[in-house]
């Protein structure tokens, strides 16, 4: 009899009970029909019920956490979206972890309810109540005035000496066990603010409220600093080649001579013809400044090979395309599958430039974020281009990161040569060949400078929210571990 073909090897055949173990637990009646009369049997067995009920066996030593702050959640949105032009912009969830969020979405001020509860001030905690729950950030510069979605829970230390405790307590791992073991929800995951309020809250020692406000003010710093170094680098950029028109988004119809379609890569995708990738080297060319191309610049461009992803708690940090554009990313994998020489072409260096080259066109393919040491020792997915300098250089890495990012000078460019119909991508020859505009030594450096130091800042941010996580989290343990 012919056997039909696997994709897998075949499975061994099990006689023998059990095929399975099953997880479980035996609680008292007690504990199931008070508080929240929680009956989902995965709550009971997540990490963060057992460690909820070792501090509620304590006397001492914690109080709810509606006793020290306020948590409120805006009504759920409803807005007219309208162009650009016309209205403010409006960030989801996920969009506020990024390190310079895009919006994609303007919605009209007039006709959005309740809006002035939907803007944040510098310094709130936000909480992620949806689909991946308990993940905390600060609101920075980079929010003002910026409608922010009701998929985010506001949260308000009532003593404002406490709130880097309370921060670092949310960022705690111990604590964000917590958090998803009081989530609901059978697809989709949430939180209500009900059970941030009933969240245990552990009470630190007496010198450490000033330790972790110390640390979340330096935070905050750190990253408005670096937004204001990228944003003041761009703008010398845009000064120094002159602002191509202002043409939209490029998704509107446009035309194009057949000369353009067939000579040179002959490329037919409309997008690659867009008016504003064309008016972007337009700009260059009528700049008056010479160009080199990027391969001539750069010691390597190069996007590493697909390997086997198996992870295991003892491996290298991975980060995937996303999370180099975020703040405090999870970091939540760990490889064991790379050895030797392969892994080295998945770890990069300080000053390596690196670009998503796969990803929807109005998401993070294009971004370009410029390595420091928080990136260094970790395993980078391969769908992130490297860029890597020269060792005796002959560009400021930082100031090759601005011509590539620049809103209206760059990313039009780097996308321009996007190919792929459902997931587009980038390649490397295209990256390669990429003119470069180059400016006096002077005002080379001023963007390169910028660039870089903004870079380092966003680095040490990172570093940061890293360290007051893991102290929070020894903090937590080592009350647990009290009698």
């Amino acid at each position: 009899m012919a056997i039909r073909a696997r994709l897998t090897a075949p499975r061994e055949v099990r006689e023998q009970w059990p095929w399975h173990e099953v997880k479980s637990l035996s609680l008292a009646a007690s504990t199931i029909f008070v508080g929240d009369r929680r009956m989902e049997a995965e709550n009971f067995l997540a990490p963060g019920f057992a460690i909820r009920h070792a501090i509620h066996s304590k006397s001492v030593g914690w109080r709810l956490l509606a006793d020290v702050a306020k948590t409120w959640q805006p009504s759920r949105l409803k807005g007219i979206q309208v162009s650009q032009d016309a209205g403010t912009p409006f960030l989801a969830a996920t969009q506020v972890f990024d390190f310079q969020p895009q919006p994609r979405k303007w919605l009209a001020l007039a006709r959005t309810d309740n809006h002035a509860q939907r803007f944040v001030q510098s310094g709130t905690i936000l909480l992620t109540c949806s689909g991946s729950v308990g993940r905390a950030t600060l609101a920075d510069q980079s929010l003002a005035n910026t409608l922010i979605s009701h998929d985010l829970l506001r949260i308000e230390a009532i003593n404002s000496a406490q709130r880097g405790w309370l921060y670092a307590y949310l960022r705690a791992p111990t604590v964000r066990a917590m958090m998803t073991s009081a989530q609901y929800g059978h697809m989709i995951k949430h939180l209500e603010v009900g059970h941030l309020d009933n969240l245990p809250f552990i009470e630190p020692p007496a010198d450490a409220y000033e330790h972790f406000e110390a640390l979340v003010l330096k935070i905050i710093g750190s990253r408005d600093e670096a937004l204001g170094l990228t944003n003041r680098a761009l703008a010398l950029y845009g000064s120094a080649i002159g602002e191509p028109p202002e043409l939209g988004n490029g998704t509107g119809g446009f035309t194009s001579q057949a000369s353009a379609m067939f000579g040179g890569q002959r490329r037919l995708e409309g997008h690659f013809h867009n008016p504003v990738a064309r008016s972007a080297e337009k700009a260059i060319e009528n700049s008056g400044r010479p160009t080199q191309s990027l391969v001539e610049l750069v010691e390597d461009v190069f996007i590493p090979g697909r390997f086997k992803h198996v992870y295991g708690p003892d491996g290298f940090p991975y980060l995937d395309s996303a999370q180099i554009l975020e703040v405090a990313p999870d970091v939540e994998k760990f490889v064991l599958s790379l050895e030797n020489e392969k892994k080295a072409g998945y770890l990069v260096e300080s000053g390596t430039l690196l670009l998503p080259c796969s990803g929807q066109l109005h998401g993070i393919i294009g971004s370009v974020v410029l390595a420091d040491h928080w990136h260094e020792n970790k395993v980078l997915t391969n769908h992130i281009l490297r860029i890597v300098p020269k060792v005796k250089r002959r560009i400021r890495i930082g100031y090759l990161q601005a011509v590539l990012a620049h809103p209206s000078l760059g990313r039009p460019r780097v996308l321009r040569g996007a190919y792929g119909s459902s997931v587009p991508e980038l390649s490397v020859d295209d990256i390669k060949d990429m003119a470069i505009p180059r400016l006096t030594e002077a005002e080379e450096a001023r963007i390169g400078d910028g660039m870089e130091r903004a870079a380092k800042l966003f680095s040490e941010a990172n570093e940061l929210e890293e360290q007051i996580s893991g102290e929070a989290d020894s903090i937590v343990r080592s009350f647990l571990r009290t009698n």
